[in-house]
């Protein structure tokens, strides 16, 4: 997994204060807006994401590049795949 605290990221999706499955919701429609090979940083505070997003990820063929924690916020980085999502 790379460091997410020095990666690049093209856009941002602010999921502080929404539970499961909210955070996975909001980050498959963004990343269907997106173009393969952009990177997604999403911000949780929701303790379950760390579990859901990396799932969705491999489900979905997005590449999950790893999280940072931050008191009670978690940074998820989240390539986009280049397939046609399943669901």
């Amino acid at each position: 997994m790379e460091n997410p605290d020095q990666h690049t990221t093209d856009q941002d999706l602010d999921c502080e204060g929404l539970l499961c499955p909210l955070p996975v919701l909001r980050a498959r429609k963004r990343l269907l807006a997106m173009a393969p090979g952009e990177v997604l940083r999403v911000r949780t505070s929701d303790r379950m994401a760390i579990i859901d997003l990396p799932h969705f990820c491999a489900e979905a063929g997005h590449g999950y590049l790893g999280a940072s924690e931050d008191g009670a916020v978690t940074t998820h980085l989240i390539r986009r795949g280049d397939q046609k999502p399943a669901f």
